[in-house]
């Protein structure tokens, strides 16, 4: 069965980092474009980075673009998002969703598997 599992939410303050994690079983991340996705409360799920399959470089949503980085384990198991600086705008369930097939994609409606998501609260 191939599932994806998010971990590394938390509560931070404002200008704190947080590094979540999507990890796989049942099939190699490396070998999937692979997005993180976010969804505030009673807000629309957005995208926020993607990485392509086999690359380590990743795009981003213009509101994280210098604060995030998502990134590839070289083990070919995980794929991580570096979150620094977070802002209370940052908060919401963080989810991993992965892609078969080239391309960096990362449209919600093409994701192929979905995690159940992380909780991220940023409060002072």
């Amino acid at each position: 069965q191939l599932q994806l599992v998010e971990s590394g939410g938390g509560l931070v303050q404002p200008g704190r980092s947080l590094r979540l994690s999507c990890a796989a079983s049942g099939f190699i991340l490396e070998h999937y474009a692979i997005g993180w996705f976010r969804q505030a409360p009673g807000k629309e799920r957005e995208g926020v980075s993607c990485i392509s399959r086999f690359s380590t470089v990743g795009e981003y949503e213009d509101s994280v673009k210098g604060r995030f980085t998502i990134s590839r384990d070289g083990t070919k198991k995980a794929v991580y998002l570096q979150m620094n600086n977070l802002k209370p705008e940052d908060a919401g369930v963080y989810y991993c969703a992965a892609r078969a097939g080239p391309g960096t994609n990362c449209r919600a409606a093409d994701m192929d598997y979905w995690g159940k998501g992380t909780l991220v609260t940023v409060s002072s």
